[in-house]
């Protein structure tokens, strides 16, 4: 009799990190600016390689607020907490590296709508869901969204530059009870994903200490395309890619 095999291990990319591809959105907002939906993350790093174009991302932290230029070529990453904006100045793409097997894209978000959104969770699901597919329907939600988390994002910007952190303390504070209940989830998808990833190089370590790299057996290659072509997503149209190890991008984007 033959045993079932054991189920194979996914291989992500270094580090179990998501990826995407972004065109930065060419709306523009109440501001006169063209970009997208300010938000931030509560446990996830995330990192802009500008592929193509030019433009800037902004951003809000305990630091103050930064304008941070992009360019081909350039890199900018933020770490949890920081309150990001994608500015278009022209033809803007970029690859967007994500921490934690792409957690970004399964709901480690919050967007800086007003603060009465923000209270209630009820109105910001609303808000911040998007009809499914890529038509006119999902875009002009999308542009309601991007203009709703521009709205409460100004009024973050201008406290910070005047002196007062209070608001933009008081966002992260929300935001953070926002997604309260989904930390058991989160968590689940961090051990299968990038602690899994990390335990397994330990292991490949005490093989390589003891002289036995039997890992190295199963050596190979992987190749990946994108799965969904245009979606919207929180700073620009969205190519996807459901890699191994990853996590799928959720309903709200």
């Amino acid at each position: 009799m033959v045993s079932d095999p054991k189920p194979a291990l996914p291989h992500p990319l270094p580090g179990a990190i998501g990826l995407s591809h972004l065109s930065a959105y060419d709306w523009e907002a109440a501001d006169g600016v063209c970009g997208g939906s300010p938000h931030l993350h509560l446990v996830c790093t995330e990192a802009y390689v500008v592929t193509s174009g030019r433009g800037a991302v902004q951003t809000l932290s305990p630091d103050g607020y930064r304008d941070i230029p992009l360019a081909a070529g350039s890199i900018a990453w933020f770490t949890p907490g920081t309150v990001h904006r994608m500015v278009q100045g022209g033809d803007l793409r970029i690859t967007v590296l994500m921490q934690n097997s792409g957690l970004p894209e399964a709901g480690d978000a919050v967007f800086t709508f007003p603060p009465e959104v923000l209270a209630d969770p009820e109105k910001y699901a609303a808000a911040a869901k998007l009809p499914p597919g890529t038509g006119p329907e999902t875009a002009a939600a999308a542009r309601r969204r991007r203009d709703l988390a521009v709205e409460g994002y100004l009024a973050l910007r201008e406290a910070l530059e005047a002196g007062d952190n209070g608001p933009y303390l008081e966002f992260q504070r929300a935001a953070a009870r926002l997604v309260r209940d989904k930390v058991p989830t989160w968590r689940e998808l961090w051990r299968a994903g990038a602690l899994a990833t990390a335990e397994r190089t330990g292991a490949q370590l005490d093989a390589l200490e003891a002289g036995e790299p039997v890992h190295l057996g199963e050596a190979t290659a992987h190749e990946a395309a994108p799965t969904r072509l245009g979606g919207f997503g929180m700073c620009g149209r969205r190519d996807e890619y459901n890699l191994p190890g990853t996590t799928l991008p959720y309903q709200g984007e």
